[in-house]
């Protein structure tokens, strides 16, 4: 009888390890080693060569980041895993093994600044060129591709305007140009959507936000196929070696124990912040994809379990009022990750999309009056009662 597959709460308790194996030590051990010994030269040389599975050297491998990597690759429904020591060594390791030079990369309407600004240097040193796409239909995704085009690069739901991509529809067309799709699953994480469940190639993942979720470790991880990935770890990520350290694959192994919990929780207060907002004058629009009134409602039903904890929304004023309103916060924290047990709130144009050109900024949607709220895990109504202060203090001046 083939053995009945495990619920994604129970796997990331236990994906992967064995505690027998461990002297029976119920947490995994965390192997804070550089390099590992040899019984003989003959077994160095053999593990060098590959003809023998082991360890040799914490940059090319290690017992508590391989656990991670196993792990994350269950939960997103993949083959294998691969840890990197942050959200953008994995995104850079991803497109720089997909690409060459005069290669093309298709993307999604909105990107996080910082792989925006990795792009631009793809594009200045090695023309490697990409577009911008809305992806609303197989149409839109058709006119963008090019025959140098070597993969389709997705956010969704995009940073910050939370706008959704179909991911089946994308991958559909994808496939017929034998293009692969690379989705940054970040602001989901593998309990929300599984972008390979629906035809996409590769998942990357910033570990430092909802995998984390506790604000103390910053990490990246992809998952896909084992023939992609053999390849991306004995090339670009062993030789630039952005490697994850055994510490912060402890802490993320940690953490995500704790995962399905906290996105139901951060998912149940957003909701709550979600309808307070709507009720307030000084707010002109929301964006959050379990919102029914979301444009892209329809996606989201079909794509994602629920909402998670990122809302966006845009204040009638200006940069001014903005910059008043986020000062007026009593103890709402402003900084620039999300997924954390405190409430986080940034200014994306001025602060995490600032890279961005002004005219590519409007064109992805994103306003000097957007502001991005990472609803925490504290009780939702303190978290509405310092935004409905902080609001109703722009009024009063």
């Amino acid at each position: 009888m083939k053995k009945k597959e495990k619920q994604l709460e129970t796997k990331v308790v236990h994906e992967g390890y064995h505690s027998e194996e461990m002297l029976g030590s119920l947490a995994a051990p965390l192997f804070q080693t550089s390099t590992f010994t040899f019984d003989s030269a003959e077994q160095g040389e053999r593990r060098f060569a590959r003809e023998e599975d082991g360890f040799v050297y914490s940059r090319l491998g290690n017992p508590t980041v391989q656990l991670l990597e196993e792990r994350i690759a269950a939960l997103e429904g993949g083959k294998r895993g691969l840890a990197f020591s942050s959200g953008m060594a994995a995104v850079s390791a991803v497109l720089i093994s997909l690409t060459k030079a005069n290669d093309h990369i298709l993307c999604s309407s909105g990107l996080y600044g910082c792989t925006y600004g990795l792009l631009s240097m793809l594009k200045d040193k090695y023309h490697i060129n990409h577009d911008f796409s809305e992806m609303n239909c197989e149409e839109e995704v058709l006119a963008c591709l090019r025959p140098e085009t070597t993969c389709i690069y997705i956010e969704t739901p995009i940073n910050p305007t939370m706008k959704l991509i179909d991911l089946q529809m994308v991958a559909t067309v994808a496939k017929r140009y034998h293009i692969p799709v690379v989705v940054d699953n970040t602001f989901s994480s593998p309990y929300i959507q599984r972008p390979l469940e629906f035809g996409c190639d590769v998942v990357v993942h910033s570990a430092t936000k909802y995998i984390g979720g506790h604000g103390d470790v910053i990490g990246g991880l992809v998952v896909g196929r084992s023939s992609f990935l053999d390849g991306v770890a004995m090339t670009t990520q062993k030789d630039i070696g952005g490697v994850l350290s055994p510490f912060d694959a402890w802490l993320l192994l940690r953490g995500l124990k704790t995962l399905p919990i906290r996105l139901d929780r951060h998912s149940d207060n957003a909701e709550k912040i979600v309808e307070k907002l709507g009720t307030h004058p000084r707010i002109s629009t929301i964006y959050y994809p379990g919102d029914r009134g979301h444009p892209n409602f329809a996606i989201y039903q079909k794509q994602m379990k629920r909402g998670a904890g990122v809302i966006s929304f845009e204040l009638v004023g200006d940069k001014y009022d903005v910059q008043q309103f986020l000062n007026n916060l009593e103890f709402l924290k402003i900084a620039v990750s999300l997924g954390d047990a405190e409430t986080l709130i940034q200014h994306p144009s001025t602060m995490t999309h600032a890279v961005v050109p002004e005219a590519e900024r409007d064109m992805m949607g994103i306003t000097e009056q957007l502001i991005r709220l990472s609803v925490g895990l504290e009780a939702w109504q303190d978290i509405w009662e310092d935004l409905e202060q902080a609001l109703n203090k722009l009024d009063d001046k």
